[in-house]
Order: C-alpha cells, then structure tokens, then sequence
C-alpha cells in the first residue's frame, strides 16, 4: 500500500477550544496507529508544524482521514506527500542478541 507522508501548519496560538480537543484528537491518532493506518506521528518542539506518515490507496484517502482528525478545523495547511522511500527503525527486523 502506497505510504504518505503530511505535513500539517498548526495555529499560531492555541485557544480553549482548541486545547480541549486535544486528548480527543490524541485518542483517535492512537487508533489510527494501532490500525497501522498511522506509521508515525510528530509535533514539532515549537508546536507551530506537525508530520504524520499514513498508509492510504491514494492522496484522497489519506486526505479523508486528515478530515477526520478532530483538530483539523483548525490546521492552516496541509501537504500531502507520497513517499517512494520509507526506511526506519520500527520497520526493521529486530537486532539479534546472543546473550
């Protein structure tokens, strides 16, 4: 399955609304990970940019779920990029150890 990677641009300043949909959101990205619909997800250190790499036939379906992300009301912009190389740790065999 084709795997993208999406780059999403927060709001500059995070007001009630949005910090309480925040433990919302976070469960559904955690569902989405344990769908493995989700292969990664990353917020940066100044909170202002946000990357998550999804599983999805197509950019329409990988847009639908973007949708349906409960702070996407609140995203200013979002990429949608797919991936021809996706190499990580997590997708490695595990280091074998002899002890």
């Amino acid at each position: 399955m084709p795997k993208f990677v999406v780059t999403l641009l927060l709001p500059d300043a995070f007001d009630e609304d949005f910090i309480a949909l925040i433990p919302r959101h976070r469960a559904f990205i955690n569902q989405l990970i344990e769908e493995n619909v989700i292969d990664s997800y990353a917020i940066s250190a100044d909170r202002t940019r946000g990357w998550v790499t999804i599983n999805g036939l197509n950019e329409a379906t990988v847009r639908a779920v973007i949708e349906q992300f409960p702070l996407y009301r609140f995203l200013r912009s979002i990429e949608v990029d797919e991936l021809f190389v996706f190499d990580s740790v997590a997708s490695r065999f595990p280091r074998i150890s002899l002890n």
